[in-house]
């Protein structure tokens, strides 16, 4: 039981720790490559879009495996290619069905690929795609594996702590925000 127990209280600070970084990649964007000012890049009042904390759980559950197993084609190894291609598509669809949710829940939603080619309703496009494809490596072989070993070595009761604070802070919010 402890040990399932560890293993919520990591993935769900996995979850935040992408939600943050998210968001700060979005602000980013906003801010000094658009140069629109700033604005709240989330659905939720605090600093973090859940739906990059959700993309980063979907991509560790979905492709962890496929990371790890070599897949070969005579002597090229695809594993690389295949790895890119579904962070690509994953994302592409968890992007789409958010915009849905979004709109659902708020009217609308927050980001608008009308102006690029190969785009769907706005909603999704392919250069953004491409960029989640990057970024999803990046995460994927970067930046998950230094957040395991560092959530490996917290102790029980700090990674508990500092989960279950978190998780608070983040229910806190959605009551805040839409009740």
């Amino acid at each position: 039981m402890e040990k399932r127990k560890r293993w919520f209280a990591e993935y769900y600070l996995y979850f935040v720790l992408y939600s943050i970084q998210g968001w700060l990649y979005e602000v980013f964007l906003e801010v000094v490559v658009y140069r629109w000012g700033f604005s709240n890049r989330g659905v939720l009042l605090g600093p973090w879009c859940v739906v990059y904390g959700t993309g980063a759980l979907l991509l560790i559950f979905c492709l962890g495996p496929l990371q790890r197993r070599p897949v070969r084609l005579g002597r090229v190894n695809l594993t690389h290619a295949l790895v890119f291609v579904g962070v690509v598509v994953l994302t592409t669809v968890l992007e789409l069905i958010a915009s849905y949710i979004m709109q659902a829940i708020t009217g609308g939603w927050l980001w608008d690929y009308t102006s690029y080619s190969f785009n769907f309703q706005g909603r999704i496009a392919l250069n953004p795609s491409i960029r989640f494809g990057l970024g999803g490596m990046l995460f994927l072989y970067l930046l998950q594996p230094l957040f395991r070993r560092l959530s490996a070595q917290m102790p029980d009761r700090v990674l508990f702590t500092v989960s279950g604070s978190l998780a608070i802070l983040m229910l806190l919010d959605t009551i805040y925000t839409f009740f």
